[in-house]
Formats: structure tokens, C-alpha cells, sequence
């Protein structure tokens, strides 16, 4: 990256302090950040594959795009309804065609734009059979997800809500993570089926158990990272590097705010799309 992105890309990210947010404070900045693709540095990937991740400045989302040059095939992971046109015109300047939209788990913190990309391209919605959603396609532990020559390996890994799940970019030691774990932290445990002990084992078991330079790309953050390694939160995590009793200890004493937009979220994050939800 250029001197001058990275000095934008620095100064952008200063803008946004912390506020008490998953355990960690966060206070919105004033500036106004421009979501227009904002990519991590990766590690070397395949040739063909497109990879793309973008940010929502209101509710600290990731969202990513996932490509196959070859094919032209691609998918979202975690669109943000308020977000949709951006996402479109990008998939559209890639010259990719989008099939599937991914949600990791039923947020309470936006509302997904699976629901608006559905009515503008057809794509087919995809969440996991356990959070009880409505969802064009339902998945279980150990099902695929292609787009082109890529596979997206399905992982259950509840706790945060029952219905969490982590994708895993077969052979591109990517994983997708949701809330489950974030940059050095994790999803919160008190509301929606939160259950510190299964997000403990479930980390452990499903996430941290891949290989040590998988890359690990979150939902969300709020300090101003944008990517991580399994080695960096086995060594550096301080909640998951707890035991499991301390760990369940600190996520039952946290005294978090209730999210401010549960209400609206959940119920049509539920039918995978507000849009669906006012028919």
C-alpha cells in the first residue's frame, strides 16, 4: 500500500475510539469513514481467488466478498441491509456474480441485507439450521458451500447464540468467524442463548484447533483491527486464554448494555431480511 493510503488508512481507523461494547469500549467518532472495500493485508492466496473485506461504520461490521475469477461466481458473508448498494456496485465492478449470502448467526446488532439482495439479484440466503431462521438454504456442521473451484467448510460453533457458525475457506487457511471469537476478544454470552461454556469449547474445539496461520476474519471490530491468526489468540486472547472456569466466571460478570437495536434486528434478522419480514 502507497505512503499516503497508509497514513489514511491509520488515520481513519485513530478516528474511531472505543466504546462499551462485547466488553470493550467503544465511542462512534465523528468522521465520517468511507466503506468503500476495505481490504486487510493477507497472506498469499490462490490466483483466482477474490477476496474483499468491507466495513459499516455504524455498527462495526465486516462484510466479505469471496470470488472465483474463473467462474465469476461469488458470495457475502454478513451484509448490512444499509450497506446493500455498496455491495452490489462492488460485486458488480469485480465482474463476479453473487449466488449465495451468508449470514454467520442472527445479529442483533443490524439488520441483514440478505433480504434486499435477494429481491435485486436472486441469491439464495444461507444461515444455520440451528438458529431456527428462515433461510433459503439451512446448514449443518460439516456441509459445503461452493462458489466456483472454492468450498466453504460449515462449522456449528454456538455460544454467543445457538445458531453461530464459522466458514472455513478450504486449502486458503481463511476462517470466517462471526461473533464467536473477535480480535482479541469474543461474542458476548447474555442474551440470546448465550452460553459462556459452550463458547468456550466451541472456540477451542472449532476455531482454535485449525491450523496456527489461519487467518481469522471477525464480524466485527471496534478497535481498529482487521484480521488475526489462530497463533495470535491462543497466545494473546485475554478471555480465551482462560481456563474454562475463569473464562465462564469473567463472561457471567460482565455488566454490558443492551443492545440498542435487538428489538428491531432479531425479528427480521430471523426471516434473513427486514425486507422479507414487512411483506
Amino acid at each position: 500500500m502507497a505512503t499516503a493510503g497508509r497514513r489514511a488508512l491509520v488515520g481513519l481507523w485513530r478516528s474511531v475510539s472505543t466504546a462499551k461494547r462485547c466488553g470493550t469500549e467503544f465511542r462512534p467518532s465523528p468522521l465520517t469513514i468511507h466503506s468503500r472495500g476495505l481490504c486487510s493485508a493477507e497472506a498469499k492466496s490462490h490466483p483466482d481467488l477474490v477476496f474483499r473485506q468491507l466495513f459499516d461504520q455504524t455498527s462495526f461490521t465486516y462484510t466479505y466478498v469471496l470470488g472465483d475469477k474463473k467462474s465469476g461466481e461469488c458470495i457475502l458473508i454478513d451484509p448490512v441491509v444499509e450497506m446493500v448498494d455498496r455491495d452490489v456496485r462492488i460485486v458488480s465492478e469485480l465482474g463476479l456474480r453473487l449466488t449465495y449470502a451468508l449470514n454467520t448467526h442472527v445479529h442483533a446488532d443490524h439488520v441483514t441485507g440478505t433480504g434486499e439482495l435477494k429481491q435485486r439479484l436472486h441469491v439464495k440466503s444461507v444461515i444455520a439450521r440451528t438458529s431456527h431462521a428462515v433461510a433459503d438454504r439451512l446448514v449443518d456442521d460439516g456441509d459445503i458451500v461452493k462458489f466456483g473451484q472454492f468450498e466453504l467448510e460449515v462449522r456449528n460453533t454456538p455460544g454467543h447464540t445457538d445458531g453461530c457458525l464459522t466458514y472455513v475457506l478450504k486449502g486458503q487457511r481463511k476462517a470466517f468467524t462471526g461473533d464467536a471469537i473477535l480480535i482479541r476478544g469474543c461474542g458476548r454470552t447474555d442474551f440470546q442463548q448465550g452460553d459462556p461454556a459452550r463458547l468456550y469449547d466451541s472456540v477451542h474445539n472449532k476455531i482454535l484447533s485449525l491450523e496456527e496461520d489461519t487467518q481469522l476474519y471477525p464480524a466485527h471490530d471496534y478497535t481498529g483491527q482487521t484480521v488475526t491468526t489462530v497463533r495470535e489468540e491462543k497466545k494473546f486472547n485475554p478471555r480465551l486464554t482462560k481456563s474454562k472456569p475463569e473464562f465462564i466466571k469473567l463472561m457471567n460478570e460482565l455488566k454490558l448494555p443492551y443492545p440498542r437495536l435487538i428489538d428491531k434486528a432479531v425479528p427480521a434478522n430471523m426471516v434473513c431480511g427486514l425486507q422479507e419480514l414487512m411483506k
